[in-house]
């Protein structure tokens, strides 16, 4: 996967994914989380994830009802962690190649233009 800006990703639809694919390397993966700021690989290259803390726990739920909503319309489905109340996270891989894909930083450009009321 070559390296794509955030804006060019966020307008892509993710593609359906039964698996029989390689998942993008770890190297591969570190290259293109240049251009999303604050994401981070985690599972020995295998996902990312970004970390915000909220406001309180409402704007965490509505934060959550947003990324949904993306999802969903993408048909790609993050994991959603809340801790503390206020802390929470997105965490992105495509489960069918138990690995990364284009699809994971097309659903993380579109959360990154979603609004979150930050501490």
């Amino acid at each position: 996967m070559p390296v794509q800006s955030c804006d060019t990703l966020a307008k892509k639809k993710c593609l359906p994914c039964e698996g029989g694919v390689d998942p993008i390397s770890p190297e591969q993966a570190a290259e293109q989380l240049e251009e999303f700021p604050g994401w981070r690989i985690t599972h020995e290259g295998k996902r990312i994830r970004k970390e915000w803390v909220v406001k309180n726990f409402t704007a965490g739920m509505k934060f959550f009802e947003a990324c949904a909503q993306v999802a969903e319309a993408d048909g790609h489905h993050p994991d959603l962690h809340l801790e503390g109340y206020r802390n929470v996270a997105v965490e992105l891989w495509t489960h069918a190649i138990g690995g990364l894909s284009e699809n994971d930083f097309i659903l993380a450009a579109k959360i990154d233009q979603l609004p979150i009321d930050l501490k």
